[in-house]
């Protein structure tokens, strides 16, 4: 492997973006809706193994206290080579006085909490597309 990780938006194939989020089990988009996405979060990061994009994740912040992550996704045969806790600890030095918080996919708990973080006790949400957001157990 000959991993490159970047910040740099420019020369994403969003398609691959929004096909890696179908893939994992995830929420995905239009390839445009991701770039819109992407370029308008307080730090993204890519990851890839010479051209091809494997990893990716974006954080929103005030950048002052809080923060939150979001589309974090590995490519599955990439799973589990430490990708994904690169890709967390380089947000996370981009936000080093905020608290964070992130919806992780089922099963993936145990990777957040090696990182730091912990169970919410509350959580609320207003789902636009709440059908689909159920079928993936992020409502009751």
């Amino acid at each position: 492997m000959d991993l490159r990780v970047t910040f740099d938006h420019s020369g994403v194939d969003w398609s691959v973006v929004s096909r890696t989020l179908q893939q994992v089990g995830m929420a995905y988009y239009e390839p445009e809706l991701h770039r819109k996405a992407f370029q308008n979060s307080h730090t993204a990061v890519f990851v890839y193994d010479g051209d091809q994009l494997v990893g990716f994740a974006r954080a929103i912040s005030d950048d002052a206290y809080q923060a939150a992550v979001y589309d974090m996704a590995i490519a599955p045969d990439y799973q589990g080579q430490g990708i994904g806790t690169t890709i967390m600890n380089r947000i996370l030095s981009r936000l080093p006085d905020c608290n964070v918080i992130l919806y992780a996919a089922l099963g993936k708990e145990p990777f957040y909490e090696k990182m730091g973080l912990r169970k919410m006790k509350t959580g609320m949400a207003l789902f636009k597309k709440a059908a689909e957001m159920r079928k993936k157990g992020f409502t009751e």
